[in-house]
């Protein structure tokens, strides 16, 4: 498993650079507030459509939630660019065991209430035009190697041009009250519920 590193120079220095590259290419980034308990780690879900995903959400982290961050990604995503692991970034190596340890190591952070942990369901980058989000089978192995005491957010974020030159990005949160027994339909149905919601509110916002 290739696990997260520490470095304050590198995590300080791409840390403003994100906030940069974000203010240069969009014209405009926000999102709904929630309320959050500040006594619990927080498991993030998100939709993943883009290259700007992660820093859009660590973005979003530095300013709302206020957790450390922490990120399942891929092996590709990990050795590819190397800085990712300064920023709570993990990653299996290989399939199999290695993977099981890794999605028990997610499970295992949401136990420590300064932690969040973001999860891409889907695994893979996918056309933000997709009517549904899929859930890979691995988010029910992190939720059951936890203790179960964190809170689940939902965030879909969308982009949109409509009259200006550069683009719009909106992150719509929710915050999920899992029930005692969750399963991983449940849990697409939920997401899903959320993500139709928030497509139907930046639809009104065209009209």
């Amino acid at each position: 498993m290739y696990l997260p590193r520490k470095n304050a120079f590198i995590y300080n220095f791409y840390s403003w650079y994100i906030s940069y590259i974000i203010n240069k290419n969009f014209c405009a980034f926000t999102n709904n507030k929630i309320s959050i308990n500040p006594n619990e780690a927080i498991l993030l879900l998100a939709n993943r459509f883009s290259w700007w995903d992660g820093y859009m959400l660590f973005q979003l982290n530095k300013r709302v939630l206020k957790k450390k961050f922490h990120v399942l990604v891929t092996a590709e995503d990990y050795q590819k660019t190397s800085y990712l692991k300064y920023f709570g970034a993990f990653a299996p190596e290989a399939k199999g065991k290695d993977l099981l340890e890794t999605l028990t190591y997610a499970g295992q952070l949401l136990n420590d209430p300064q932690n969040l942990v973001l999860i891409f369901p889907q695994g893979k980058i996918r056309s933000i035009h997709v009517s549904q989000i899929a859930f890979e089978k691995g988010i029910m192995q992190v939720l059951n190697a936890s203790q179960k005491k964190f809170q689940t957010v939902f965030a879909v974020t969308l982009v949109d041009y409509f009259n200006s030159r550069r683009p719009k990005a909106k992150t719509y949160l929710t915050k999920w009250q899992a029930e005692e027994y969750v399963s991983l339909q449940l849990l697409k149905s939920e997401f899903n519920k959320h993500y139709d919601n928030a497509v139907l509110k930046q639809t009104q916002k065209a009209s």
